[in-house]
């Protein structure tokens, strides 16, 4: 069985030597670079399963490599932020990020978030065909792709799965906490505005084209898709 490949970037010596520790014991394969702008390259020209990166260095932040790597490819992206503040969180989600975590952190806990997130991945690839096409909106979810009445919607990731999620359940609504739950996974331990903060600028992206859907915030509970008559 093949083993997973991480790219970690930072800047500190000790985040590799400690993360590197635990990989190896998960049967992990590491690659180590130590700035944006080696990210960066490594990204376009090497094939990984995921990639740790860190928000604040010198040179090419952590969240400018992610925007640019969300450009051409999804792999999945670990943000590590020291600051701790929601905006470094929320900046990190929007560009595409799967999931943060906070220095300074427990190497076991990132370990278990990488291999969540690629044992979600493997699932997905065993899955067949995810498409949805309704009305004049066409989602598929293998190539994370999304089409109004013919024209590609640029979106993230997360974006993405959020509104085939709640497509796929038209009328249904969920809760903040629920989306968390079937979009992060249900050991994420982010904030619930999260969601609010990817709800607003899908509205913002799907106001592109000519539809007669909507995503409705249902009051005190959360949010839901539906046809508008």
């Amino acid at each position: 069985m093949k083993k997973p490949r991480v790219l970690i970037c930072d800047d500190n010596e000790a985040t590799h030597q400690i993360l590197s520790v635990y990989l190896e014991a998960e049967g992990m394969r590491h690659y180590s670079v130590f700035n944006g702008q080696t990210a960066l390259k490594k990204a376009e020209s090497e094939n990984y399963d995921l990639i740790v990166l860190d928000v604040m260095m010198p040179g090419l932040t952590g969240t400018e490599v992610c925007r640019e790597i969300r450009k051409f490819s999804e792999v999945p992206i670990i943000m590590l932020t020291g600051k701790g503040e929601e905006i470094d969180r929320i900046l990190g989600l929007e560009l595409g990020a799967d999931d943060y975590v906070l220095k300074p952190f427990s190497p076991r806990e990132v370990v278990v978030r990488i291999k969540r997130i690629i044992k979600r991945l493997e699932v997905q690839k065993v899955t067949t065909a995810k498409k949805i096409v309704l009305d004049n909106l066409s989602i598929d979810l293998d190539r994370y792709e999304v089409k109004i009445a013919g024209d590609k919607i640029e979106l993230t990731p997360k974006e993405l799965e959020i509104l085939y999620f709640l497509v796929e359940n038209q009328g249904q609504v969920f809760s903040r906490e629920q989306l968390l739950d079937k979009i992060w996974g249900y050991d994420y331990f982010g904030d619930t505005r999260a969601v609010d903060t990817q709800i607003k600028r899908l509205r913002k992206k799907l106001s592109q084209g000519d539809h007669l859907f909507e995503i409705k915030s249902v009051y005190g509970v959360g949010y839901k898709f539906e046809l508008q008559s």
